[in-house]
């Protein structure tokens, strides 16, 4: 068995892509992320399979260079990153974005902290289909949290 340094990274990320594209459209994630990756470029390389996928499966795709960041995960898992997001409903992408868009608003009005900022959070998780002890978890265990 191979260890996971010699593993072919864009082969790898495409399982992954195929794997949650078939959960999307079974209906059990509302959504799905590919991996965080570091360049535009990188992302870009994933978009030709990401449209043969999603036309496979019946899914979506949006290409996010500005990935939402909430306390669910540590901020480096995302911040300056790249994110591909699987999607089969339209009111689910754009509930991603009015997330994104309301974050946006908390910060710029010195709201995005206590409840606000847990909102963020939870909504976003609940939009992955995490359960609700899941998204407490996670929370709980996030140490690395964002700064604003």
């Amino acid at each position: 068995m191979k260890d996971l340094d010699s593993l072919d990274l864009f082969s790898y990320q495409c399982g992954v892509i195929d794997a949650f594209n078939e959960v999307v459209k079974a209906g059990v994630k509302r959504i799905a992320l590919s991996h965080p990756v570091s360049t535009r470029e990188e992302a870009l390389s994933l978009v030709p399979f990401s449209e043969k996928i999603c036309a496979q499966y019946g899914n979506h795709f949006y290409f996010d260079e500005n990935p939402l960041l909430t306390d669910l995960f540590p901020i480096s898992l995302n911040k300056g990153k790249f994110n591909i997001i699987y999607y089969r409903k339209e009111e689910d992408i754009q509930l991603y974005l009015s997330l994104k868009e309301k974050k946006k608003q908390l910060i710029e009005s010195d709201n995005y902290h206590g409840q606000a900022r847990k909102e963020i959070a939870v909504t976003f998780g609940q939009l992955l289909s995490y359960s609700d002890e899941a998204i407490e978890r996670y929370l709980a265990e996030n140490k690395e949290k964002e700064i604003v």
